[in-house]
């Protein structure tokens, strides 16, 4: 992959909808083909990227519930 050079400021970052009013989550924001997520409580710190592809990927395994813990 080609490294670049992202300015995270001026993306257009989003949150869950149903978000804790506490301020635990992740934000996303689409760049150049590829999703980037970070920290809502530490938008200084670190970003992750991920192709578009994987993101999706992980999107559809979530809703058909893949992720989901087993109640014991």
């Amino acid at each position: 992959m080609k490294s670049e050079i992202l300015e995270v400021d001026s993306l257009r970052w989003r949150t869950a909808r149903r978000s804790a009013a506490n301020g635990a989550c992740v934000e996303v924001a689409p760049a150049a083909g590829t999703i980037l997520i970070r920290d809502s409580k530490d938008r200084e710190g670190p970003v992750v990227q991920y192709p578009g592809d994987s993101w999706r990927a992980f999107l559809w395994a979530a809703k058909k519930g893949q992720f989901d813990l087993e109640c014991v």
